[in-house]
């Protein structure tokens, strides 16, 4: 036998036989326990037991207590009526057990009549005041969880009435989150707003002018008047700055209301007031009110004004000193010693323990002190240095704030921050955004004094394991070395310890950094041997064309220079730029040993390379070569003005408007406040908007771009006929495009040929006869009529305008591969076209190659 009420620890259930199925289920018969431990079976275990058990437990109750049996009794009776079953007397003690679990299996699955709504409206309007509070406290805590409770509105509306501060606090939070839902109910408040604004206490009346301003409704406006206008005048410091907070919002909600009561005046009188806070509020709520309507001109600084806002910048709080520091940052003082006296006043707050008050301090010191000259004005330099280097020493994104405002100090007077170098030395732990930004402003304040310790210092952080922080620290040591001349030996020596570490990534930036120090100081090629050793270690583009550039730089001096440019070639997809300009210096100092390279990089750049910046860059190249030698080498190696600075910098008219706004995001972003804002601190989507007109009106100019990039977005098909596949079909007018009309032939894309761009042809093998027509003097129009002849420079003749420009250019032979011209024909030709007659001028001439013709 098992007894389940032993395993189950809630009941059991008694059976007196068991179905055969189960041979191995007995249940304990109820008369072998005593009564005290007989009770019901839970319903998940009726739910295993077999339908054909005879129960015969009588269910207790679930809390264990027992009722008097006469009263159980009459229970039962009504519950059997109620199911037209007999009375429970009546019934055999299996069948009441059997109707009482069926009773309770379907309580069990039955939805809840009692939810948090339920609860949390029972106990708003509970008779007593605890649970009026607690259930008020409940409401305010699902609301901060952003749960929706706007359906208790009206019972938490009947709890405003209270002489409870805690209470009403709570109240008039839920009034102002859920007032817009319901702002008809709302009105109902009103009559307490009024009497709380005539309360004794003024806690209470500060309370209800700030809740009335808060709650963003209209019809709550109409009601405002008189509770303003007599908090304003309040006696009390605490309601007056509050209440003047709250004429900002009511201008915001209602602007005439606002001037034709009087308010804005009221505000302007209230910068007078004995109190600090009250007259830093009222400085806020009147920039505010400039900011959005800037006609009304309510923010007037007058030197009373002033006075009265230098009195109380140190007696007020936090934000107070804040809201004055920019209003004193806006204004210009009158004359110098105007200028003087705010620096004066202003420069105490430079101790001040919160970073804003200290930036914000910086900025009216720095802004006003440009009118006093002297040693006044480095004295206010030498005392601007402490609170810098403070906020250096806080936390990272304190740090990272004063470090991005520091950066525009710098670069309007570098000499604020000059004996601080070892302030911004990195540390093992700060954030890599830090380290960036600490090796950009060491480079702004370096100097001849402290340049050796510099070196040091960014030699260590070139070794250390973060790849970007080590490629700075090496484009910081060329910076360094641009900047400073003196140091310039001590940087490439430093660049050169470097190099022979043979790590990857600091060896390329080394020579990326070195080119740029050539570009300045071209008198220290003596590294290029160590340079050109790292020439298989190079594998990222801007390294490669740096070599490249430095070699076609210096190729006279070097003596395997065709030999390292050859090897580059078959990279050329990537530096063709430099390649191709490095092989034409180097054919122009040395055109007895390039001559085939020359020809290979112009042919794979005019007949090979997709891009057409480099495909006309290598036409201009071959046409200076076939001209004039001397132009050509007055263009390709012409003098360069040497580079003043690698350090970036901002322009100076973006510079002087950043200044204005230290101490804000726009000094974080370095950017002005128009390029991230909208117009207005309340407008911020005017940019979102702004942006989608835009895109609407594209969609409106191109609809072909628009229906690709909505299929792009979409996933979904191109349309067909929108031939969006072909941009230089995007201005057709209706007809079908030329890439349409016919399918391009084998090795084609379909553009060639359109808006003027010569089909290209494969260029002819060596030795085949081309005639007259394939000379690089045919390209522009002239011909001799010899075919295999020596190209004439003839005036253009306008019929041979049409002839195939890549054609020409690609049959142009300067590396010697077709046999030359009879003697003959050499003796009657010069070898620049003009037929003299006189063999004497070209009588020497051995080969028809690009040599012989410059």
């Amino acid at each position: 036998m098992t007894d389940l009420g032993a395993t189950s620890g809630c009941g059991v259930v008694c059976a007196r036989e068991a179905p055969p199925k189960f041979p191995s289920m007995c249940i304990t018969s109820d008369r072998q326990l005593p009564p005290s431990k007989r009770c019901f079976a839970p319903p998940a275990l009726l739910h295993i037991l077999h339908p054909s058990y005879r129960w015969c437990a009588l269910p207790l109750l679930l809390d264990g207590r027992r009722k008097h049996p006469a009263t159980h009794q009459a229970d039962e009776g009504q519950r059997a009526a109620a199911l037209h079953l007999p009375h429970p007397s009546k019934q055999s003690p299996c069948t009441h057990a059997h109707m009482s679990a069926v009773q309770r299996i379907r309580g069990a699955f039955a939805v809840p009549r009692k939810g948090e709504t339920y609860e949390l409206r029972a106990g708003l309007v509970s008779q007593y005041a605890y649970e009026r509070k607690e259930a008020i406290q409940r409401t305010i805590q699902s609301m901060t969880l952003g749960k929706d409770v706007s359906a208790l509105f009206p019972d938490v509306l009947k709890n405003i009435a209270t002489a409870d501060l805690d209470q009403k606090k709570l109240v008039y939070l839920y009034l102002m989150n859920y007032a817009k839902s319901h702002p008809d109910l709302c009105i109902l408040a009103v009559n307490t707003f009024v009497q709380d604004s005539e309360d004794p206490n003024p806690l209470v009346r500060a309370l209800a002018i700030r809740t009335m301003g808060c709650i963003r409704v209209d019809k709550m406006v109409d009601y405002m008047e008189d509770p303003l206008r007599k908090t304003l005048k309040d006696e009390s410091p605490y309601v007056r700055k509050t209440a003047a907070i709250c004429v900002a919002k009511l201008f915001d909600l209602n602007p005439s209301m606002c001037l034709e009561n009087g308010f804005l005046e009221t505000l302007q009188e209230m910068i007078g007031d004995s109190n600090p806070m009250v007259v830093a509020n009222s400085v806020s709520a009147l920039a505010e009110i400039m900011e959005a309507a800037p006609e009304t001109n309510a923010l007037q600084v007058t030197p009373q004004t002033l006075k009265k806002m230098l009195m109380a910048l140190n007696e007020c709080t936090e934000w107070g000193r804040i809201t004055i520091l920019e209003c004193l940052a806006d204004y210009t003082g009158a004359d110098v010693k105007e200028s003087e006296h705010i620096c004066e006043r202003v420069a105490p707050q430079f101790q001040h323990a919160n970073p804003s008050v200290v930036l914000s301090a910086v900025k009216v010191v720095f802004l006003h002190m440009r009118n006093v000259g002297g040693d006044l004005y480095r004295s206010y330099l030498k005392k601007m240095a402490p609170p810098l280097v403070t906020l250096v020493s806080s936390q990272p994104e304190v740090q990272y704030v004063a470090l991005r405002n520091i950066d525009l100090l710098l670069q309007k007077n570098p000499d604020i921050l000059t004996k601080e170098m070892r302030v911004f030395f990195c540390k093992y732990n700060d954030p890599p955004y830090l380290k960036l930004q600490k090796v950009e402003i060491m480079v702004r304040i370096a100097n001849d004094k402290n340049v050796e310790q510099l070196l040091a210092e960014l030699k260590e952080y070139a070794m250390e394991v973060d790849m970007d922080f080590c490629r700075r620290a090496v484009k910081a040591i060329g910076q360094v070395a641009i900047k400073i001349e003196s140091a310039t030996e001590k940087c490439v020596n430093v660049l050169l310890d470097l190099i022979a570490s043979k790590v990857h990534y600091v060896v390329q930036e080394a020579i990326v950094v070195m080119k740029d120090i050539f570009r300045k100081y071209p008198g220290y090629e003596g590294v290029i041997p160590t340079l050109c050793q790292c020439i298989d270690e190079l594998d990222e583009p801007n390294a490669r064309a740096a070599l490249i550039w430095i070699v076609g730089e210096y190729a006279e001096k070097i003596s395997n220079a065709g030999d390292i440019l050859a090897g580059f070639v078959e990279g050329f997809n990537e530096e063709f730029t430099q390649i191709l300009t490095a092989v034409v210096k180097l054919f122009l100092k040395r055109p007895d040993q390039s001559q085939g390279l020359v020809q290979k990089v112009l042919q794979a750049a005019t007949a090979e390379n997709d891009n057409p910046d480099i495909r006309d860059r290598a036409y201009i190249y071959w046409r200076l070569l076939s001209s004039d030698p001397g132009v050509t080498r007055s263009i390709v190696l012409s003098e360069r003005p040497p580079i003043a600075t690698t350090i970036s910098t901002l322009k100076p008219g973006l510079l002087d408007e950043l200044v204005t706004e230290l101490s804000t995001l726009a000094s974080v972003y370095h950017k002005p406040p128009n390029m991230f804002l909208g117009q207005g601190r309340f407008d911020a989507d005017a940019v979102q908007r702004a942006a989608i007109e835009e895109q609407q009106q594209n969609a409106r100019e191109n609809p072909i771009a628009a229906a690709a990039a909505a299929a792009a977005v979409s996933g979904a098909a191109v349309p067909p006929g929108n031939n969006i596949e072909n941009l230089l079909d995007i201005d057709f007018d209706g007809a079908a495009p030329a890439s349409a009309q016919n399918p391009p032939s084998a090795g084609m894309s379909g553009l060639e040929g359109m808006a003027g761009t010569p089909q290209r042809v494969e260029s002819p093998a060596p030795g085949q006869a081309q005639g007259a027509a394939n000379e690089l003097a045919d390209i522009f129009g002239s011909s001799n009529g010899a075919a295999g002849g020596a190209p004439t420079m003839q005036p253009q003749q306008p019929n041979l305008m049409n002839d195939d420009l890549m054609n020409g250019f690609a049959s142009l032979n300067v590396g010697g591969a077709r046999q030359p011209p009879p003697v003959a024909q050499q003796l009657e030709q010069d070898p620049w076209g003009s037929s003299n007659g006189q063999g004497s001028s070209s009588a020497n001439k051995k080969e028809d190659s690009l040599l012989d013709l410059m």
